[in-house]
């Protein structure tokens, strides 16, 4: 349902028909093509003299776009300049962003979104999305029905109540860049029309001290609502979502550790819901970790592996490894004992009080511990953990910048020859360890993935490409498959079906290659995610509309950013 104008967007060759004339085109920044206007249109649209003479092609209006960008001095204008781009000319947004994903990807999602995300509320210029406050909750409906878009139109739902943004905790209202930032992707690497997705916050109130006595804050001016009233909102939300959108997946995003858990339990058997915190972090990693397994000579019942850090995202990749060792034969209770979770408390073991649900199941047991030696109530290491258990795998979501020491790395290579170690977290300040020092602390045997993006590291002769384990190699995929079959559920098969499409792409018989793909090969990434991830929603039962030519299909939905054919009428 648009006013301005018509488009199939699930076809990558529909006409765009335009009903407006005058100012109200150029108003429009799906309609609004400026200078690429051709003499004939402009005169159709009446808009011959609201525009310079000259017509351009996309491409020369794309180098042009490029030149500007590269005038802004920080990241953060950068990201202000493309976003503002975007607000005007919505489809020459994302050609620029195509042609150069590597370089933008940093500045449209991680890092620079986190700085985004802090001064939305003292930045703010022009709204995007559908803000949701729990202190109107009779109002969620409406709210998502005056977006303007009908029930076949929308194939993504991304939402956050920005609780957990990145490493930088409650963020209130202005966690709706992060939504913003995440569709960019999903419509960068996957070709899902930026109109079929729509960025949600579900404003429930903010902890944030800093942003309740900002003047600028423009969200609830209240401490987060929690309890009855908090799960009461998200239930209107989830059944609204349903009956206003009644084929879109539910993407939850940065949601607080406990309620991410919770929220996916409830109901992820019943409705069409992903969290990519839990769901795609796991899934990337686990590509990665598929890789590097491959490429460490040992076989997968071999490996040990402690989790740094074992909140959402850390559990989340234990649980889906762990999945992955019983779907290849490991008896569960036996791959569940190769897991040594660690928290802010040390190692996790079963008679701490303070345990989440999630957390428990891979609790160690207190009569193990106390044969190495540590009594109740004693704080049990990263080193004293290393040093008992010696893994093979290590892999960090701490947000704790530097906990991979030297020391603790070069206990791990002692009993590992080619150690798996994952500082994942980001911005990179907040990284576990630097890539560089693992290379030179193993002598070149480390197998590395990152949360942020690293420079390659040269060491004997070697380059060594750092593996970034970034959700984007994964959700958009995820997205895709789902919405081109219409997916009623995300089962852990699809995830899994996921990871292992990623995990083919990456060539680990060179030295120093990486354990994933770059990210300028997102499109092709995520249309083999999108087609693996379809085939298991079929094998599993939850396909509404199942692929009937797999590659064509999925090929036809991405959309390109290029200006589509126009009807005026």
């Amino acid at each position: 349902m648009h006013h301005d104008y018509e488009l199939d967007t699930t076809r990558r060759d529909a006409t765009m028909q335009i009903r407006t004339r005058g100012r109200a085109v150029l108003a429009n920044p799906m309609t609004n093509r400026g200078t690429a206007f051709t003499t004939a249109e402009r005169q159709e649209l009446e808009i011959s003299g609201l525009l310079p003479t000259g017509v351009n092609s996309m491409s020369t209006q794309a180098r042009r776009t490029y030149e500007q960008y590269q005038s802004a001095r920080t990241p953060f204008a950068k990201h202000n300049y493309l976003a503002n781009l975007r607000d005007r000319n919505e489809i020459l947004f994302y050609r620029v962003f195509a042609d150069h994903l590597e370089e933008m990807m940093p500045i449209i999602y991680t890092p620079t979104i986190g700085e985004v995300i802090e001064r939305f509320s003292v930045e703010y210029n022009r709204p995007r999305g559908v803000f949701l406050s729990i202190d109107r909750p009779e109002q969620i409906e409406q709210s998502l029905r005056e977006y303007g878009l009908d029930a076949d139109d929308v194939d993504l739902l991304v939402a956050t109540d920005s609780e957990g943004i990145l490493g930088i905790g409650d963020q209130g209202i202005g966690g709706i860049q992060i939504a913003i930032g995440k569709i960019s992707v999903y419509t960068a690497a996957a070709g899902i029309h930026p109109r079929r997705a729509i960025p949600i916050v579900l404003d429930t109130g903010t902890d944030n001290l800093g942003l309740l006595n900002s003047s600028f804050y423009l969200g609830a001016r209240h401490p987060r609502v929690r309890g009855e009233r908090y799960d009461a909102f998200i239930k209107a939300f989830v059944e609204a979502c349903a009956a206003v959108f009644p084929h879109a997946m539910i993407h939850w995003e940065d949601f607080g550790a406990t309620n991410a858990h919770r929220i996916l339990e409830a109901y992820r058997d019943d409705y069409c819901t992903f969290n990519d915190d839990i769901q795609g972090t796991a899934a990337v990693v686990l590509a990665a970790l598929l890789a590097g397994i491959n490429a460490s000579g040992q076989q997968l019942p071999e490996h040990r592996v402690v989790s740094f850090g074992a909140g959402s995202a850390g559990i989340g990749i234990a649980q889906l490894l762990m999945d992955h060792m019983v779907a290849a034969g490991i008896p569960r209770e036996q791959a569940q004992a190769k897991f040594y979770p660690i928290g802010l408390q040390g190692l996790y073991v079963d008679d701490m009080d303070d345990l989440l649900d999630f957390q428990r199941p891979f609790a160690r047991p207190r009569s193990e511990v106390a044969q190495w030696g540590f009594r109740p109530g004693e704080n049990i290491s990263l080193l004293d953990v290393v040093r008992e258990v010696k893994p093979t795998i290590l892999i960090g979501t701490s947000t704790a910048g530097g906990a991979f020491t030297e020391e603790v790395v070069k206990e791990m290579h002692k009993h590992c020859e080619r150690p798996i170690i994952f500082p994942l977290s980001n911005p990179t300040a907040r990284a576990e360890a630097n890539p560089a020092d693992l290379i030179e602390w193993t002598d070149g045997h480390a197998l590395i993935a990152t949360g942020s993006p690293f420079d390659d590291v040269d060491h004997n002769e070697i380059r060594h490409h750092i593996a970034q384990a970034n959700n984007a190699l994964i959700f958009p995929g995820i997205g895709l498959g789902v919405a081109a079959c219409q997916a009623s559920r995300v089962t852990d098969s699809m995830i899994s079906a996921a990871a292992q499409a990623l995990a083919a792409r990456a060539n680990t018989y060179l030295p120093g290659s990486s354990l994933l793909p770059s990210i300028n090969e997102l499109r092709p990434v995520s249309a083999q995610v999108a087609i693996a991830v379809a085939q298991a929603a079929e094998r599993e039962g939850v396909a509404r509309r199942p692929l009937t030519e797999p590659l064509t299909d999925i090929f036809q939905r991405m959309w390109m950013p290029e200006y589509p054919p126009i009807e005026v009428i």
